[in-house]
């Protein structure tokens, strides 16, 4: 089972489909998102937000000042600022 992902910055779109694991940096600390977690809202903090593909590969980008939420199996990360790293 998959996580639909999208990440989305400011001024664009930065990545969207689908994973089975996304870890992202709040305010609180590191959390680590799979298909089925409950709902949630989150605060992102600055730093990096590590999402793992259905074929295990790993997608890598920087993003602040945004949020995140958790609804059913799809994941909205949205940042102030937001960019894949290279």
């Amino acid at each position: 089972m998959a996580l639909q992902v999208s990440l989305v910055s400011a001024d664009a779109e930065v990545w969207t489909g689908k994973a089975t694991l996304v870890v992202a940096k709040t305010v609180e600390g590191e959390i680590g998102i799979m298909a089925g977690h409950e709902p949630m809202l989150a605060i992102l903090a600055q730093g990096e937000v590590r999402i793992t593909q259905e074929d295990g590969s790993k997608v890598l980008a920087n993003a602040q000042d945004g949020f995140l939420s958790m609804e059913g199996d799809e994941l909205t990360i949205v940042a102030g600022h937001a960019a894949l790293s290279v």
